[in-house]
């Protein structure tokens, strides 16, 4: 059993919108809910192409 006590701190979220970090709380209320349905994708840790300098 964990005995540890969990401490909850209110964050504050950003996204990026046309050039600028702006706060998820600011946002519309359509906006905001657009913003909880998205999905994280992850792609491979590999580039799609490495630079090999001037050739």
């Amino acid at each position: 059993m964990n005995n540890a006590k969990e401490l909850k701190v209110p964050v504050e979220v950003y996204s990026r919108v046309v050039g600028y970090f702006r706060p998820v709380n600011q946002w519309n209320k359509g906006k905001q809910e657009e913003f909880r349905e998205r999905k994280v994708y992850r792609l491979e840790q590999t580039p799609a192409y490495e630079y090999q300098g001037n050739i």
